[in-house]
């Protein structure tokens, strides 16, 4: 059973999958958007006592919470009990181009020229990822919604802010790989 776990799955079985929870979702009236969990979590914590953004009844996100703590026990059982060493594979002209910008690709998801410990010991790295976070945080707020929300549950409704906001993340995604990060390294 593991080794039919751990094999590569073909792209089409995660589409169908998703296209199986959104119209469960549509069906019950609900849209996914990881994001809105911490909203969520604020409003637990209190928040709607003071900020009217967060005074709304929690309740009514237990599922997106429940997908939040799956999602995270989904990830540390795989990469605790599931990882494939020869999992992450990439083009032989990426790895060039990271090594290009100072990144060893060692097999990992992440570098560790940005996360690890050792990392942080770099001033540079720790604004970068103060910065990125910001605006990761910003953006997300401002376009009412994280890439997941907009591009699988926004597009699915067929929503026209949706799809600007999409084409926003791709735009900026081209300009962070071939003109900001070009620069930062």
């Amino acid at each position: 059973m593991i080794e039919f776990i751990q094999q590569p799955w073909s792209w089409y079985f995660s589409g169908f999958m998703i296209f199986v929870i959104m119209l469960m979702l549509l069906y019950w009236g609900k849209s996914f958007g990881f994001s809105a969990n911490l909203r969520t979590i604020c409003t637990l914590a209190g928040a709607g006592k003071k900020i009217k953004f967060f005074d709304f009844d929690w309740r009514t996100q237990r599922w997106n919470l429940l997908f939040l703590v799956g999602s995270v026990i989904g990830g540390f059982i795989s990469s605790q009990f599931l990882k494939d060493p020869d999992a992450v594979k990439i083009s032989a002209a990426t790895i060039a181009d990271l090594k290009q910008y100072g990144f060893n690709f060692n097999g990992e998801m992440n570098p560790a020229e940005l996360y690890s410990f050792s990392a942080l010991a770099n001033p540079k790295i720790i604004l970068i990822l103060i910065f990125g976070g910001l605006l990761i945080g910003f953006g997300t707020r401002y376009a009412g919604g994280c890439t997941s929300g907009h591009a699988i549950s926004g597009l699915s409704d067929l929503q026209v802010p949706s799809m600007i906001a999409v084409t926003g993340f791709f735009i900026g995604g081209l300009a962070m790989t071939h003109l900001i990060i070009p620069f930062l390294f």
